[in-house]
């Protein structure tokens, strides 16, 4: 029998990775190598296991570290002084560190144990709004008989971008009467036509000409759950911002984000005679040169 290394199972080249490297490093290759992505794939199905193996193993610390010290007694200097393994030595290393849960699963078979169904991991985009106020989305399978199962989730109110919300017995069927495995559902936001999420403070862009950056003046929009005046100051500049305080994203304790307002001062593109009047009598007047300001 061949002594499986499982580090290397799961991507690394040595036992120098944290719990959290291991746990990433299983997510990726389980969601590449799963079943349900890979129908009739024997490899990919042999992969997965291997991968699970490794993963049960080297996620719990009493069995990662004896995992590592007879690895190292048995194997690792086997490596290092005769390139290979010793039979004797393996035979050895599986019998101290296999022998339990051999004996263990041996019981489990002989007592038929229920076991829980394995979780189904998916992820759904929703609406800036329907984040914000929190929604129902329908989730549809493909069951086993090539049949449809539909699932109903409920996204929480405030919910934040890449969160996930479990649904309990919703993945896959247990065995010998075990429960079913859990649904986790990964939320995407999608920012809306005027509004970008970043955190718990949403964004937007606010077009004004160049006569309402010079006198000032109050412009109403769109936030993201009622319109909002915007006291737009004199003399304001291309690229600056207004921060309105508690009118953004939900924080999670009862509270808002801010909604912050970039200003994009706007040239018309085109004008009729009377305005090229105005803009000529305004060139000879003004003595105003952008190109003496001093740009920080």
């Amino acid at each position: 029998m061949i002594v499986k290394d499982y580090y290397k199972i799961l991507g690394f080249d040595s036992n120098r990775v944290s719990a959290e490297e291991i746990k990433i490093a299983y997510r990726d290759l389980a969601k590449k190598y799963h079943p349900d992505v890979n129908r009739n794939n024997k490899k990919a199905e042999a992969r997965f296991k291997d991968i699970s193996e490794a993963y049960n193993t080297l996620s719990d610390i009493r069995q990662r570290r004896k995992y590592d010290r007879i690895w190292k007694y048995y194997i690792g200097k086997n490596i290092k002084q005769n390139g290979k393994y010793k039979n004797a030595k393996v035979k050895d290393f599986m019998k101290l560190f296999f022998g339990e849960i051999k004996e263990e699963n041996k019981k489990i078979k002989e007592k038929n144990q229920p076991e829980k169904g394995e979780n189904i991991y998916t992820e759904i985009t929703a609406s800036l709004t329907e984040a914000y106020y929190g929604a129902i989305k329908e989730i549809t399978f493909k069951t086993i008989d090539s049949g449809n199962k539909v699932i109903s989730a409920k996204i929480p109110a405030g919910i934040r971008n890449n969160e996930k919300i479990r649904l309990i017995n919703q993945g896959k069927l247990g065995k010998n009467g075990g429960k079913n495995g859990d649904l986790l559902i990964k939320i995407n936001i999608k920012d809306s036509a005027n509004l970008k999420l970043d955190g718990i403070n949403l964004h937007t862009d606010l077009p004004i000409s160049p006569w309402e950056s010079a006198l000032s003046t109050q412009i109403k929009i769109n936030g993201i759950d009622e319109e909002i005046a915007v006291d737009v100051p004199k003399g304001i500049q291309s690229g600056e911002t207004i921060v309105i305080p508690g009118k953004g994203y939900k924080d999670g304790k009862g509270g808002r984000g801010d909604l912050i307002v970039h200003i994009k001062i706007m040239i018309p593109q085109e004008s009729n005679d009377e305005e090229i009047e105005l803009f000529k009598k305004l060139k000879e007047i003004s003595s105003f040169n952008p190109r003496k300001l001093k740009i920080s």
